[in-house]
C-alpha cells in the first residue's frame, strides 16, 4: 500500500581546500570584483587529489544517516545524481554503496546534470512507495573541477566540488513529498555539454589536443532558458498539487550564478517564501547545490514541521525538476562535524 515519504536526515559534505576569485581571475583574465558582480560567488571548494565523486558523496550519506541515527545496513536504495562519476563505469553509486557498507541496498547514479538531484529524489520518492520499511539516500555529487577549462572565464569563475544527500523515509501523512514536476527539452541539448569522451567521439589524441573533454556552456542560451522556463514550471507544480503559491515558506533552487537567481527570483511569485542561496563560498556544485543548501538551512534549525519547501533544478539537457515537500520532524546530529560550515544567504520575495 502505498504512503508518505519525506526527509528524515540531511548531509552535506565539501572539500576543504577553498580557491579564491584573485585565484581565478589571475587565471581567466577577470577581477574579484567582475566574478562577484557577475556571479555573487566569492570563492569555491575544490576535491584534493586523492577525491573522487563518490568519496565526496559518501562523506555526505554518512553525515545524512548520522543525523537520522540510521545505520547503513537499513539503506534499501542509493540513487547519486551526478554528471562527474568516478568512472564511466560503473556507476558512482556502486562505490558508494561500498564505502558507507551499505549492503542490502540497490545502488545506481542519474544523470541530468544540474537538475540531477530532483531526479533522483522523483525516482527514489517512486521506489519507496511501496516500501513500507524502505529507506533511501538521494545523493547529489560532483567535482567538476576535473572537467573545466582553468583558463575559460565563463565556466571556471563558476564551479566547486561538494556533495549532499538526503535520507528518505516514512513520514506522517501531509508531509513529506507532496508532488514533482520533471521536463526536458531535448532540442535545447546543445547548451550545456562536454562533446567528448563518449560513444559519439571516444577519447583520442585528437580530443585530448582539442580539449572536447572540457565542460562547456552556452551561457547567454542558458539564462534565456532559465528565465524562460523557471516561472511555468513553479507554477505548473503549485496548480498540479493545488497549493497556493503564497503558503509556499522555502525556496531551494539549483546553485547555479546569484546574479542570475537574482534576476529570476522575483518573477516566480512566491510573496511568502526565503529564496535561500549558499553559493558565495561553495560557488555552482553541479547536482550537490539544493542537497547542500537544504542541508545549511536545515541545520541552521530554519525549517519548522510542515513548513512548505519548493526545490527547483535546472541544467543540461535541458531539463527542469521542481519538487514540493512538507516539512518533517528531523533529528539533529550531537556533533556537526561536516565542513559545511558557511551560512546559508536568504532573500526574502
Amino acid at each position: 500500500m502505498s504512503h508518505q515519504i519525506g526527509v528524515i536526515g540531511t548531509g552535506s559534505y565539501l572539500p576543504a581546500c577553498s580557491i579564491s576569485n584573485a585565484e581565478v581571475a589571475a587565471r581567466t583574465g577577470v577581477t574579484d570584483e567582475w566574478i562577484v558582480r557577475k556571479t555573487g560567488i566569492r570563492s569555491r571548494r575544490r576535491a584534493a587529489p586523492h577525491e573522487a565523486t563518490s568519496d565526496l558523496a559518501a562523506a555526505a550519506a554518512r553525515a545524512a544517516l548520522v543525523q537520522a541515527g540510521v545505520a547503513p545496513e537499513r539503506v534499501s536504495f542509493i540513487v547519486v545524481a551526478t554528471s562527474t562519476p568516478d568512472h564511466p563505469q560503473p556507476a558512482t553509486a556502486t562505490i558508494v554503496q561500498h564505502l558507507l557498507g551499505a549492503t542490502n541496498a540497490a545502488a545506481f547514479d542519474v544523470n541530468s546534470v544540474c537538475s540531477g538531484f530532483v531526479f533522483a529524489l522523483s525516482v527514489a520518492n517512486g521506489l519507496l512507495r511501496d516500501r513500507p520499511d524502505g529507506l533511501a539516500l538521494v545523493i547529489g555529487a560532483d567535482v567538476y573541477s576535473r572537467i573545466l577549462d582553468h583558463t575559460h572565464r565563463g565556466t571556471a569563475i563558476l564551479f566547486g566540488d561538494g556533495a549532499g544527500a538526503v535520507l528518505l523515509g516514512p513520514v506522517p501523512a501531509g508531509q513529506g513529498l507532496l508532488g514533482a514536476r520533471l521536463t526536458t527539452r531535448g532540442d535545447q541539448h546543445s547548451l550545456i555539454s562536454v562533446p567528448a569522451g563518449g560513444s559519439r567521439h571516444p577519447a583520442s589524441p585528437d580530443t585530448l589536443a582539442n580539449g572536447q573533454h572540457h565542460f562547456t556552456m552556452n551561457g547567454r542560451g542558458v539564462r534565456e532558458f532559465v528565465s524562460d522556463s523557471l516561472g511555468s514550471e513553479v507554477t505548473a507544480l503549485l496548480r498540479d498539487v493545488a497549493v497556493p503559491a503564497d503558503e509556499v515558506r522555502h525556496f531551494v533552487p539549483h546553485q547555479a550564478n546569484g546574479a542570475m537567481l537574482g534576476d529570476v527570483w522575483p518573477t516566480l511569485g512566491l510573496p511568502g517564501a526565503t529564496c535561500h542561496l549558499a553559493l558565495e563560498n561553495y560557488g555552482n556544485t553541479g547536482a550537490a547545490s539544493i542537497p547542500i543548501t537544504l542541508d545549511v538551512v536545515h541545520r541552521k534549525r530554519l525549517l519548522a514541521v510542515d513548513d512548505l519547501v519548493l526545490l527547483c533544478g535546472f541544467g543540461g539537457g535541458m531539463s527542469v525538476g521542481s519538487t514540493l515537500l512538507a516539512w518533517t520532524r528531523t533529528r539533529y546530529a550531537v556533533h556537526d562535524s561536516r565542513p559545511a560550515r558557511v551560512p546559508a544567504l536568504a532573500q526574502r520575495g
